[in-house]
């Protein structure tokens, strides 16, 4: 699914068009990780790339960050080509990896000014921008502390910080918050949408679904390589109905003779649970879930949970795949081949 909203090149931060990318041996053997993936990036908003683990969400940014090369397809980042400008694309971005790229034997302090040297900046700028960064994360306490010595949390902000030293207009982010507790989490969130007030545009990946609800003006699913689904959180929400019919079972074992019973009713299939005796079942009208419990009860199918909500982002994602974000496919993991 796709927003309808017009755009023109101008608006665009990213086009990428036919982008794919191999691992292993040339031929049948070879793995796609990106399988042609067509993205729209528009200035200023916040686009959330979903999926599980091995989907190709970190395949897909490092060639758009020039840290692959581009098997087949384009891709630009305002409007500069990313296969023949790398050095000027690099100009224009900040990364920030799943794991943290700062030297554990230095400190905070000293982890910036060595980025920021390493960018061209004078020595008394690097100076500078370290102390600013520092104070901006809420680090500026930890500043001549080890990194070694520094939380999971605490890692996370520095290495953001460290991806903001040259002010990038766009900024990578691959599944930042990846290990955090909830209330760090928060804090990158609120670090995140403060990039975006001060003009930054944002690619983030994700398989936190209440992250890409939180954050994204726009959603891609990406599954097995391939953009499966895309548009706000709430189109891709409305795309599986209204509203969801939740149903636990007294007797899991019952859960398929229950979703053929809601599929004859509703004519069509519930998303399963089944280790928990689970169904959700996608509405076009919430008065059906009257018509969907009647036939329960009529088979005598015990019920110990019902209530009816709006869809989630977990039962788009479960709709849309068949599996949850955390499950991944060991034949098609980018991790064996980046």
């Amino acid at each position: 699914m796709n927003s309808s909203a017009p755009t023109t090149a101008t608006d665009l931060a990213v086009e990428a068009r036919g982008l794919v990318k191999s691992f292993g041996a040339k031929g049948s053997n070879a793995v796609r990780a990106v399988d042609g993936i067509d993205l729209e990036i528009r200035r200023g908003e916040v686009y959330g790339v979903l999926g599980p683990n091995g989907a190709g969400k970190t395949t897909t940014l490092k060639m758009l960050a020039t840290l692959l090369p581009i098997d087949a397809g384009s891709a630009t980042i305002f409007g500069v080509d990313v296969a023949t400008e790398p050095h000027q694309i690099r100009q224009m971005v900040g990364v920030t990896g799943q794991y943290a790229s700062v030297d554990e034997n230095l400190t905070a302090t000293e982890n910036l000014y060595l980025f920021g040297r390493l960018l061209g900046l004078s020595g008394s700028a690097a100076k500078r921008t370290a102390a600013d960064l520092l104070e901006r994360f809420g680090l500026e306490e930890a500043a001549s502390r080890q990194i070694k010595n520094f939380s999971g949390g605490m890692r996370r902000r520095l290495d953001l910080a460290a991806s903001l030293i040259a002010r990038p207009p766009l900024i990578f982010l691959d599944e930042p918050t990846t290990g955090l507790d909830p209330r760090t989490r928060g804090q990158m969130w609120d670090t995140i949408r403060e990039l975006v007030a001060q003009g930054a545009t944002i690619l983030l990946t994700t398989q936190y679904l209440d992250e890409a609800d939180q954050l994204a003006d726009r959603i891609a699913v990406i599954d097995r390589g391939a953009k499966v689904a895309e548009g706000t959180s709430g189109e891709l929400k409305a795309s599986v109905g209204s509203s969801t019919l939740q149903i636990r079972l007294t007797d899991k074992s019952h859960t398929a003779m229950a979703a053929q019973l809601v599929t004859n009713v509703l004519g069509e299939e519930p998303v399963l649970t089944p280790e928990a005796g689970g169904l959700n079942v996608p509405l076009p009208d919430a008065n059906r879930a009257a018509d969907v419990l009647i036939a329960l009860r009529q088979a005598s199918l015990g019920i110990s949970t019902a209530n009816v909500a709006q869809p989630t982002l977990d039962e788009v994602f479960l709709a849309i795949t068949g599996r949850h974000t955390e499950e991944t496919d060991q034949t098609e993991t980018e991790e064996v081949a980046v």
